[in-house]
């Protein structure tokens, strides 16, 4: 299982790397590389995904630096973490709390 912990020593470590579909995706949703590392350094993981090829990832669910709330997909190697995504939840795949699934 990964913890939230590690995720944020990575990013103390500079041990946080970026998938061009990630850079690509958070920029048309204006969601910028402070907002991620706010989600993380705030937030808490809602789901693990220990099978994800090549490492496991989770879902984190935390603040943009605006407060709004996002979800960011990472996947931990052991040494680094790789951001697979960040998007703004919506209700009609997640309950009111934007961290349950429906």
């Amino acid at each position: 299982m990964i913890d939230i912990n590690r995720l944020r020593e990575y990013y103390l470590q500079g041990e946080v790397y970026m998938s061009q579909h990630a850079e690509n995706r958070s920029r048309l949703r204006g969601i910028s590389q402070d907002d991620i590392e706010n989600c993380i350094e705030t937030g808490q993981i809602i789901e693990q995904y220990p099978e994800d090829y090549p490492f496991p990832s989770c879902l984190v669910y935390g603040h943009a630096t605006d407060r709004r709330i996002i979800h960011v997909v990472v996947s931990d190697s052991g040494d680094n973490m790789r951001i697979v995504t960040a998007y703004e939840p919506d209700t009609m795949t997640f309950k009111e709390d934007l961290k349950t699934r429906r």
